[in-house]
This record gives structure tokens, sequence and C-alpha cells, in this order.
């Protein structure tokens, strides 16, 4: 049996590897709070069973939190999944364009200035969505040229954009005063303010995007052999292209606009489920969601417990610290195989 036949008949394995983590991780999170609950004592509070302060303690301070790393997580890997294969490129991640720095100037934009008809705790994560969505298209203009796109011109057009808008970012935290703290902290991603209001924004959002992007797997597939097959194959590439980094921005906007900037998800969970899987899109996106999830839940876990005499961990430095030692692993050990096979 090859390689790539190996990988296929593993999937099964995977998706349920997948939903066990995402369900243990989820009822341990479920149970870290002021007063810690067992996994049992979760377990039935979530059912709606147990004493009144665990169900309050489940439903009502940690469910939303535990639902928006769901959310967010899913997006995030399946959006780095589709950025992977439009870019044909194991490095490429969900702010691979500049997305996390449009979305970081927003958030700074909106923690340095006031608008008194506009709540701070709204006007923060709206501009950094319209932001992070502004900074797709403004690359996407700077990268048409003649009328095409090269998906060449769109990379290191996001990297020269994402920099500017780095150097904005660190502009606006140099003079923001008593805000620098904020701006700093959102960078880092936070999930402890999620709240259910948060949750009816989020949801529709990432719902929306990931159909699309997994509606389109099998044109993503001829994409991935280049672009003149795909067009052989029938594939109007300009649109379906388009369509896609529409769909992955507004599923990333959507996932940092709450709980700030979460590196490393869409980039370490795509690629290791390449290598488990192969690079069937059809299964590949769905195990993205499910594998960002997952991850996401099994770092706010790790942020809550690693070290309590300090507080919780800003998420996005436990990814960061998990994410990036994987990812050089794989990179070392696996120099061979990206699982683009």
């Amino acid at each position: 049996m090859d390689g790539a036949a190996k990988r296929k008949g593993r999937t099964p394995a995977v998706f349920a590897a997948l939903f066990l983590l995402l369900f243990v991780f989820m009822v341990l999170d479920l149970a870290q709070a002021f007063v810690p609950l067992t996994f049992g004592e979760a377990f039935w509070a979530l059912l709606g069973k147990g004493t009144e302060t665990h169900r309050f303690i489940i439903w009502e301070m940690n469910l939303p939190r535990v639902i928006m790393a769901c959310l967010v997580g899913a997006g995030l890997g399946i959006a780095g999944a589709v950025m992977q294969a439009v870019f044909r490129n194991p490095m490429a991640s969900p702010y691979i364009l500049g997305l996390s720095s449009g979305a970081s100037l927003g958030a700074a934009v909106g923690l340095t200035f006031t608008v008194a008809w506009l709540p701070q705790m709204l006007m923060i994560p709206l501009l950094a969505f319209l932001s992070c969505m502004a900074t797709l298209f403004l690359v996407y203009y700077i990268s048409n040229i003649g009328g095409r796109v090269p998906t060449e011109t769109l990379l290191l057009a996001g990297i020269a954009v994402g920099s500017l808008l780095s150097a904005l970012v660190s502009l606006l935290t140099y003079l923001a005063g008593e805000q620098m703290q904020g701006i700093v902290y959102w960078t880092m991603g936070n999930l402890t303010n999620a709240t259910w209001e948060n949750i009816l924004i989020v949801a529709p959002l990432i719902f929306a995007g990931s159909l699309i992007m997994v509606s389109s797997s099998r044109d993503l597939n001829a994409m991935m052999l280049g672009d003149a097959h795909a067009l052989d194959l029938g594939v109007e590439v300009k649109r379906v292209r388009l369509q896609l980094l529409v769909a992955s921005a507004l599923v990333t906007a959507a996932a940092v606009a709450f709980v700030g900037v979460i590196g490393f998800v869409g980039l370490v969970v795509p690629h290791i489920l390449r290598i488990l899987m192969g690079p069937d899109n059809r299964m590949l996106l769905p195990a993205s969601l499910l594998g960002g999830a997952a991850f996401l839940m099994i770092c706010d876990y790790i942020s809550r417990v690693i070290a309590p005499n300090i507080g919780i961990l800003p998420i996005g430095i436990v990814t960061a610290l998990i994410g990036a030692p994987y990812f050089i692993y794989l990179l070392r050990r696996r120099r061979t195989e990206v699982g683009w096979d």
C-alpha cells in the first residue's frame, strides 16, 4: 500500500481522535473556575444536572468562552488549510496576506480613540473586523495587474502591506499612553471576555465562510495542480480564488475581532492533518475545522492550569509556545514529506 492510500485509510481514525480530543478538553476546560469542578461534575452540569452552582458555573461563566474557543479555532483551522492550498505552500497561514496586522490596526485605533455615541466594547471588534477585510481588498487591488492576480504577487503584496500596517500599530502603541497595555494585551489573544452576544455575531460569519470554503474543495483540489491544469478542468480560477480569499478573510476577521490575534492554529493544524490524511481538501477542510477547535481548546485549558499563581496566560502565548516548537520539529523530522503528494 502506497503512502497516499495509507493516509486515506487512516482518515476515519483521525476524525475519531479529533472528536475525542475536543470532547475531553471541552469538559476539562469547562471545569476550570474559581471553584474547580471534577470532570464528572462538569459533564453532568453541562447536561443540566448537578447543583445549581455547578450549572451556573458551566452555563453562564464558562460555556461562552468554550464555544468561542471552538468557533475561533475552527475558523482559523479551515482558513489556514485554504490559504495553504491556494498558495500551494505549507508555510501559509490565515494571516499571510497581512490580515492580522490589519485587524491589530483596527483594534489599536479603537483602543486609542473614542467615539461618544459608540461604546468602546463594540467599536474595537467592529474596527478590527472592518480593517481586516479592508486589508484583503487592498492587497488584492495592489496585486491585480492587467486583470491578472498571480499568487506570487498576492504573497509579496501581503508581506508589504502587513509590514506597513504593523509599523502603524507600533506607532499607535507608542503614542497610546495609558492605552498601550490594552493594545499589547489584545495582540496576545484573549478568550476570557467572550459572551453569548459575541457568539451570536461570530458564529454566523464563521459558519457562512466555512460553508463557502468546504463547497469549493473540489475546485481547490484542481487549483493545487496549477492554474493551467485547473482551467483545463473547467475551473474559473480567478473567480474561485477571489471567492476563497474573501471567505477565508471573513472567517479570520470574525475569529480575531472579539478575541485578538491568535497565531499558529491555522499554520500547524492543517499542516499536521495534511501529513496524516493527505491533500484531498474534501476531507482536509472539515478535519481542519475540527482540529482547529480541538487545538485551541487544549491551549485554553493549558493557559488556565499551567501557572495558577500568576493567573490565566493569554491564549496567543500558549498557542505560540506549543505551535512554534512543534512546527520546527515537523520541518526537521518530516522535511522530505509535506503531504502534498
